[in-house]
């Protein structure tokens, strides 16, 4: 694991000079965070951005806001996220949970550990590991690495991860390979998701890759 974390911090540096600073997550208030962690769930930011400009519109961007909300209205205000009936249960859901856990207010939950929040998240209709994370990571400030599909692919690609890994177990390599920092973790997981989007696709552009000579993947490629 010792020679495992220069190797994740180098591929963190190249990213960051790359794509610099990603400034994640976009949101003017912690519930702002919440809500599209879960619109995000297999759609674009793009979309996501839409559906929440149509909340704030709606004034509907505070926890009693949203749930004042008629459904109808609020599968109508989050519909170009997709699966909008969906997700405005779910984002019912998790509005109900953070009312009854803080009334709204994520500061009220600062001493509270982050497995028990975890483990309230998790049972949260619609909520998954990966949003869990996304919301406790980036809303509630814990450092935990959220563990994504370009994550995965891109370590897998590199030469650090094998598949078989289960999300805890990925998850639990990373933390226990880099400093238990939240804004590394932050950043990190955005250069990823940029590394994804412009070279580590599902068919790789590994030319101007910034890890592209560290990367098995990559280096087969380029050598072909």
């Amino acid at each position: 694991m010792e020679s495992t974390k220069p190797a994740l911090l180098d591929i963190y540096y190249r990213l960051l000079t790359r794509f610099g600073h990603q400034g994640w997550w976009p949101g003017d208030t912690p519930f702002e965070v919440i809500v599209g962690a879960v619109l995000t769930q297999r759609t674009a930011w793009t979309n996501v951005e839409q559906a929440i400009g149509n909340l704030k519109t709606a004034g509907a961007l505070t926890p009693r806001r949203m749930l004042k909300l008629h459904p109808m209205t609020m599968r109508k205000l989050v519909r170009p996220a997709g699966y909008y009936n969906q997700k405005a249960q779910r984002l019912r859901a998790v509005t109900r949970w953070l009312m009854a856990q803080c009334e709204g207010d994520v500061g009220k939950l600062a001493d509270v550990p982050t497995e028990t929040l975890r483990g309230e998240l998790l049972m949260v209709n619609g909520i998954g590991p990966e949003t869990a994370d996304s919301i406790l990571l980036y809303a509630f400030g814990r450092p935990i690495f959220v563990v994504d599909a370009y994550t995965a692919r891109a370590l897998e690609r590199i030469g650090l991860i094998k598949t078989a890994m289960s999300y805890h177990q990925f998850q639990s390599f990373l933390e226990g390979c880099l400093p238990r920092d939240g804004e590394l973790f932050n950043d990190f997981h955005a250069q990823f998701v940029a590394l994804g989007k412009n070279y580590c696709r599902n068919k790789p552009l590994c030319k101007a890759c910034p890890v592209r000579d560290i990367c098995e993947t990559g280096k087969r490629k380029l050598s072909s």
